[in-house]
């Protein structure tokens, strides 16, 4: 399996077509499988980059400790390890932490930045829910753990459709990398202890803030105000949109991001 080491960490990725250079970060109990209903739209435009973070997928140890910064610099050793002298970063919720992260502290490897709902740091009441998830993940049948988890970042036309949501909660429970319980208490403390607040004026890269409307972990208002202290940041709303633009809304998702990353 592909994988860059740093730090005692195998960090694992892919690399799916050609074209500029684009790296893809999932976020919170997530992995580089999050993206799969983008990646064909974008891989034909793009050599598109997906990692595991630490504590997800095929990453190893997944237990290992972990930070929003040793995640951004994972990221960063993988475009070193690609050779990859600039590359755009896109990244979702926690993801979006990391390459935000990546762009105040590696300004000269960001190219562009779009930031998918996410903000410079979580709400208290959100912290609250994640460190709930974490303490129910062991302690709860799997698939109920997924079904509350998709309450939160679906929206309720999604649940319309019975078939689709019990098919997405098998899905979940039998994915063959499944994180661990350490590991998600890992990812969730990061987020807690992240306040990128203080480097945001510094980001000097082209940004795209994409909220949903319905977005219940980051609401639209709030990653307005977010979006408005980025200097270079542009705003976009999708409306009916909840948290998880990419999987719910991937054509609108992939609409917006391509011509803002130039094609």
């Amino acid at each position: 399996m592909p994988a860059v080491r740093r730090d005692g960490v195998d960090v694992y990725y892919e690399v799916r077509g050609r074209g500029p250079p684009v790296m893809l970060v999932a976020g919170l109990a997530a992995d580089s499988s999050y993206w799969m209903p983008t990646v064909d739209a974008l891989a034909d435009r793009f050599e598109v980059v997906l990692v595991d973070n630490r504590g997800s997928g095929r990453t190893t140890p997944l237990g290992a400790p972990t930070s929003i910064g040793a995640m951004a610099d994972d990221c960063m050793a993988l475009a070193r390890h690609l050779r990859l002298a600039r590359v755009s970063l896109v990244g979702h919720s926690m993801g979006g932490m990391i390459v935000q992260d990546c762009a105040a502290r590696y300004p000269d490897t960001v190219d562009r930045l779009v930031l998918v709902a996410t903000g410079a740091k979580a709400s208290a009441r959100d912290n609250d829910l994640f460190a709930s998830w974490a303490e129910l993940f062991p302690a709860i049948d799997r698939g109920l753990w997924f079904r509350n988890l998709f309450y939160w970042v679906f929206t309720p036309r999604f649940f319309e459709g019975r078939t689709a949501v019990d098919a997405l909660v098998q899905l979940a429970t039998r994915y063959p990398y499944q994180q661990t319980s350490t590991a998600l208490a890992n990812q969730v403390r990061a987020i807690a202890a992240f306040d990128g607040t203080p480097a945001l004026s510094s980001i000097r890269a082209r940004t795209l803030v994409l909220a949903g409307t319905e977005d219940l972990l980051f609401p639209v208002a709030a990653s307005a105000a977010f979006a408005k202290s980025i200097p270079h940041a542009t705003f976009a709303a999708v409306e009916g949109a909840a948290h998880s633009i990419p999987m719910e809304h991937p054509q609108e998702f992939v609409q917006r991001v391509l011509p803002f990353l130039g094609v």
